[in-house]
């Protein structure tokens, strides 16, 4: 139980240095968390302007209006599972997190009205 107060923590507070690395769509951690999302989600979601190449899977550019990203990083620090077969399970570090969480943020300011355009 310590161990998940213990990270939680370590996410929150990733969280919070996260937003603040947001101020530049090119920072190092966007970057990371792209690769991340093109290597282990791009097969089922899209993770950039178009449509998911499977239905059941939202764009990430999506997920910013379905929840609250920083209610993502529980999930991604004890492991995605779904009801569904299709989706495997990822267990990912606070890094990795940090960095997926900074890549779905930048998304959500990007779709925001006034900036189109601005990748």
């Amino acid at each position: 139980m310590r161990g998940a107060v213990a990270t939680a923590l370590l996410v929150a507070a990733a969280i919070g240095w996260a937003r603040t690395e947001l101020a530049s769509a090119s920072s190092p951690d966007i970057r990371k968390g792209q690769a991340i999302a093109k290597r282990l989600c791009a097969r089922c979601h899209d993770v950039g302007n178009g449509e998911s190449s499977l239905a059941a899977a939202p764009p990430f550019r999506t997920l910013p209006q379905k929840y609250p990203v920083e209610n993502l990083a529980e999930a991604l620090a004890e492991g995605i599972v779904t009801g569904h077969p299709d989706m495997p399970q990822f267990k990912f570090s606070p890094a990795e997190i940090d960095a997926l969480l900074s890549f779905i943020d930048s998304l959500a300011v990007q779709a925001k009205p006034g900036n189109a355009g601005k990748r």
